[in-house]
């Protein structure tokens, strides 16, 4: 058995065929290592923008609410009061 892998691993490493193949076998998984990359890199990128597309939102949405209460009355009472009623209602 062990004759048999040293006569494999000899003609592996001597025969002209075996090297051409072994060199585009490691050509073919840089390339395919490569695009692995580049696909989990655009994964992420996607990620990334659809996270700041959504906190971009948010900040437009709390901004909006923001100005709205700057632009109420000063009586603390009431607008707790009006404030209460409107969210039961499901307003804002």
């Amino acid at each position: 058995m062990a004759a048999l892998m040293g006569a494999l691993i000899t003609w592996l490493t001597g025969s002209r065929i075996a090297l051409a193949v072994g060199k585009w076998a490691a050509i073919a998984l840089a390339i395919s290592l490569f695009l692995l990359s580049l696909r989990r890199s655009a994964e992420r990128a996607g990620r990334l923008a659809e996270r700041l597309e959504n906190a971009e939102k948010a900040n437009e949405i709390q901004r909006r609410m923001l100005q709205a209460a700057a632009r109420r009355p000063r009586d603390r009472d009431r607008d707790r009061d009006e404030l209460a009623q409107r969210l039961r209602d499901g307003q804002f």
